[in-house]
Formats: C-alpha cells, structure tokens, sequence
C-alpha cells in the first residue's frame, strides 16, 4: 500500500510531524515500536500547557489526534528501508508498504548500566531539567560528569560528585550509591549521563551524513529536518541528542512542514 508520508517512530516528534501532515491532507502512516525513551519516567516536563503529564499520556492523546485527521498509526517493527524508482519500501513484520518520503523520528536508548535501570526515569536520571526541580534541595550524587555539578547545583546546594559507581543499594527507600565495594554515599536522587544511541541504522544504510556532537556521532540534518539523502528527513533524539519532549515535537512539526513543500514541489 502507497503512503505520501512513511514515519517511522511515534514519540513527540513523529506525531507532531503526523498532525501536522494529516492536517494537510497528505496519507501518512506512523509505524511505532511502543517503546519511548521516557517510558520509565512517571511525569514530562518543560512542555507548555502539559507540564507534569505522564508521558504516555501525551502519547494517546497525540495518537488520536492524528487519528482523528484520518492518519493510520501501526504498532510494528521495521526490518529494513529501500530505495525505489520514485521513493521507498519500508518492510514491516507482515507486509511491505511504500513512500514517496520518510521521516526518521526514532529517537535514540540511553545506555543504562543494568543496575540503575530499574530505577532511572525515577530517582537516577540524567536530565535535571527535566527532574531536577522534583528533588530540589535534596542531597544529591552526580557521578560520572564532574562538569555537571556545577548545573546540578542550581537545584540543590547538597551535591556529592563521584567519578563511578559500582552499584546501588535502598535503604527505607533512600538510595545509597556503593562506591568502590566498600565507601556508601546515601542520596535522593543520582544523576549519570548515561551513553546514548541513535537508532539510525536504516538511516545510514539509506547513506545519510552524520555529525559529531558531545555524546557521539548523529546524522546530520538542515535546520528543517532534511537529511543529506534527499526525500529522507529526520527529527527528535534520533538526530538531535539534546532535544527535550518539546523540542523534539517542534523538530516534528517543522519537518512536516518542509516534507509537505517538498511535495507540493514535486507536484504531489
């Protein structure tokens, strides 16, 4: 089946970009994986008029919007992206569905040690933007980052740096970050920048350019979302490892705009 608009990924930035091209009339399908990077987390924040809504929440009130302007949305996996005469071919699980453009919104997966996972999004987090006013004036361990004390600091004035940490015990539900095997750092809340990963893999098999940043290589995009592959845009964390909920819905809404015109261009 023929799409105008193929998105693969369907976080903040996916569906902005779907609302936006729905809007427009275009036939657009949002192929997602179900699992955002904020999953874990119980509240966003930062986001204008949405400020403390479960992240999810935002994601099916979103979902139904697009819906609602007559967009298909479909929980599945890609398998593989292809190059065709005039567009291309998304694989999915059971069938092979075709575009004449793509929007790459699929975020990237914060590499988390194992025994902070059950926890991070919560009480170990990496943004203190997005959490750091949840634990104000709490004691807090930074450890990794020496750099980010300074920034952490704006929160609290208890902050204890440590270059690692092996481990993390609960004590009546306080955190204590093991240290060493033997030296134990009690806190409310730890903060780790934890190695990020872009999904990009079909983006660069597509052949997309990618950039160095601060945390490593991304894929290069223009101010409006366009790739250096043309009919291939991309939004969010997938490209921009800084882009918080709002600013990767704007990235979204943006890239819709120029997919739009770069149709309407083509004759479409």
């Amino acid at each position: 089946m023929e799409h105008e608009v193929v998105i693969i990924g369907g976080g903040a930035a996916g569906l902005s970009a779907a609302l936006v091209l729905t809007r427009a009339r275009r036939s657009v399908l949002v192929v997602d994986g179900a699992e955002p990077r904020n999953k874990p987390a119980a509240h966003m924040h930062n986001y204008l008029s949405r400020d403390g809504l479960s992240p999810l929440d935002l994601l099916k009130h979103g979902r139904a919007e697009v819906e609602g302007y007559g967009g298909e949305i479909v929980n599945d996996t890609v398998h593989g992206v292809t190059k065709t005469h005039d567009g291309f071919a998304v694989e999915l699980t059971d069938r092979v569905v075709t575009a004449k453009r793509l929007l790459f919104a699929t975020g990237l997966v914060d590499e988390v040690p194992d025994f902070l996972r059950a926890r991070w999004g919560r009480d170990v987090f990496s943004c203190p933007y997005c959490h750091g006013y949840e634990v104000r004036d709490q004691k807090l361990v930074v450890f990794g980052e020496e750099m980010k004390v300074a920034l952490v600091r704006q929160w609290s004035d208890d902050v204890t740096h440590v270059p690692s940490v092996d481990g993390i015990e609960v004590d009546d539900d306080r955190l204590v970050a093991v240290i060493s095997g033997s030296r134990r750092v009690p806190a409310d809340a730890l903060v780790y920048s934890a190695p990020v990963k872009p999904r990009d893999e079909f983006l660069l098999a597509l052949g997309a350019e990618t950039a160095e940043t601060p945390v490593g290589s991304f894929v290069r995009t223009d101010d409006k979302g366009r790739t250096s592959v043309p009919g291939v845009y991309a939004a969010g964390n997938v490209t921009d490892p800084a882009a918080i909920v709002i600013v990767a819905a704007a990235q979204g809404a943006q890239a819709a705009g120029m997919i739009n015109m770069d149709l309407v261009t083509a004759g479409t």
